[in-house]
């Protein structure tokens, strides 16, 4: 059984070029030899074949959202219930919809919950607000009820003030009846409303989009689709999410990051098709799942979410430097290479210990300096797209290697920010001194490489500048090799290749 997908790579074309006397000449920064598939401005290259690789990476990449859930386990175990088992086939029959789809909704909605209710209104296992259950034919009863209150009045005379007990009777409303929390009911009227959307919109895909994001929101967003450079006739919700970037489809984009900024949506449709798979995998091997969802537990107690990738990847197993003199560290950690012109990026480490150790912060893996290199040589090439007269700076590393004996010196319990850098695997990015359009060109490229499972990353602090970011353990052997290209480890081939085709690699850990 595969538990997680698979990282297409490609390889890209040869980064040296001819001179105007033919000779060959190297360029003025950074370009490695081998590219990721789709990513960033090559988004504009998109082929069919592409985009359902970047799919199908989208689907993988959501297994973090939904195991790092303390439910995950406890959910798939109620979905998969006979009780719940026989309504899902009842319902699949009435709406032609397939069962797994029908349940991954429960699944991810209440994780099978008959009584779940949301803080902003949606109620029971399919999560329906009140305006949709009625039009659905579910039916929310109120009943009108009196509170008997007493309290003593003045009433005064002309010879004196007199008291009185007065009650008062103060109306409130009782739910009596709430289809929404009964999957009896619930569940069919969910399948019919999603069979009706397909019908409506063309695509079982948009069904799904609408269940979570709403019909007036897919009806803009499908028209945005319809209007992209690249799309299909009809559009898919797939290429709703990559065929817009920053430089090309760009009301597209802005549209796509709207949504997601208010709910993720465009994120659910990827999210519903992971969640089938799951079930599967409970259904088939329990033991592999549950072993899924340990790897995806927060570090800190079983009911803590994991607050982001990183601290899935790096607990655990994962080598941690206790001292600035580890002597390991020059086995697994190289000094980062100081070229800001050539690889895009500059050094601002500061170290809090002595200066004699100063040179021990200068390090991280190969891989994590693989990744800064790539993630800069993609920031720059969406810049001169977005603005070709403008000029590149390079992007400001803060923080590489964190020793633990650093963290102890300053007191408090070790966080998985802290953990992270101990491992040598991730690096901090200060975006304050870019300028807007470089910030939005390096968001979108971590979005990319994010969504696609390259890197994980996550802001420091709501609001914050300081980005923290590293490579999963999937991609560290690629970005380990543009490390070696992009250090003078490895000369890239001295002629122009042609691009290559997708060379899928197996993964592990992957999100």
């Amino acid at each position: 059984m595969r538990y997680r997908g698979l990282l297409p790579l490609a390889m890209g074309v040869a980064i040296l070029g001819l001179g105007w006397d033919g000779s060959l000449r190297r360029p003025a920064y950074f370009e490695p030899s081998e590219r990721l598939s789709g990513i960033g401005v090559d988004r504009e290259q998109l082929s069919e074949l592409l985009l359902a690789a970047r799919a199908e990476a989208m689907v993988d990449s959501q297994t973090f959202s939904i195991m790092r859930e303390p439910q995950a386990l406890a959910g798939a175990q109620r979905i998969t219930s006979p009780g719940l088992q026989a309504i899902f086939e009842k319902a699949a029959g009435r709406s032609g919809l397939p069962v797994a789809l029908i349940e991954a909704v429960a699944y991810l909605e209440s994780w099978g919950d008959p009584h779940a209710a949301s803080p902003t209104g949606p109620k029971g296992i399919m999560q329906i607000t009140q305006g949709t259950a009625r039009s659905m034919g579910l039916r929310i009863g109120y009943a009108t009820r009196y509170r008997v209150t007493t309290q003593r009045v003045a009433v005064r005379t002309k010879r004196k003030t007199r008291f009185r007990t007065v009650r008062k009777r103060t109306p409130y409303s009782v739910l009596v009846r709430d289809d929404r929390l009964n999957p009896a009911l619930a569940i069919p009227a969910a399948a019919a409303y999603l069979a009706r959307m397909e019908q409506r919109f063309g695509g079982r895909d948009w069904a799904i989009f609408a269940y979570h994001c709403g019909e007036g929101c897919v009806s803009e967003m499908m028209a945005l689709t319809r209007q992209a450079s690249g799309a299909t006739d009809p559009p898919t919700v797939a290429q709703m999410f990559f065929l817009g970037s920053p430089s090309r489809n760009r009301e597209l984009y802005r549209a796509v990051r709207r949504q997601m900024q208010r709910d993720y949506s465009p994120t659910y449709w990827f999210r519903v098709m992971r969640a089938q798979q799951l079930l599967q995998i409970w259904r088939d091997d329990p033991a592999g799942f549950r072993a899924l969802a340990e790897e995806y537990r927060g570090q800190f107690g079983n009911a803590l979410r994991a607050p982001h990738r990183l601290s899935v990847w790096l607990k655990g197993g994962a080598v941690v430097h206790h001292t600035v003199q580890d002597g390991d560290v020059g086995d697994r950690l190289v000094i980062a290479p100081d070229n800001p012109e050539y690889l895009g990026y500059t050094l601002r480490v500061e170290s809090p210990a002595a200066a004699v150790h100063t040179e021990a912060y200068l390090r991280a893996s190969p891989a994590a300096l693989g990744a800064l290199a790539y993630i800069a040589f993609e920031t720059r090439r969406m810049l001169q797209c977005l603005d070709p007269g403008g000029k590149f700076r390079p992007l400001e590393v803060v923080s590489l290697v964190k020793p633990i004996e650093e963290h102890d010196r300053l007191g408090g319990a070790k966080d998985p920010e802290f953990l992270a850098h101990a491992t040598g695997e991730v690096f901090d990015i200060d975006a304050s001194p870019l300028s807007s359009t470089e910030r939005e060109a390096l968001d979108f490229v971590l979005d990319d490489l994010g969504w696609n499972g390259y890197l994980g990353f996550v802001q420091e602090s709501p609001g914050s500048n300081r980005i923290h970011i590293g490579p999963s353990p999937a991609s560290r052997e690629f970005f380990t090799r543009v490390f070696e290209e992009a250090s003078g480890g490895s000369q890239p081939p001295l002629s122009a290749t042609a691009p290559g085709s997708l060379s899928p690699a197996s993964t592990s850990q992957r999100d």
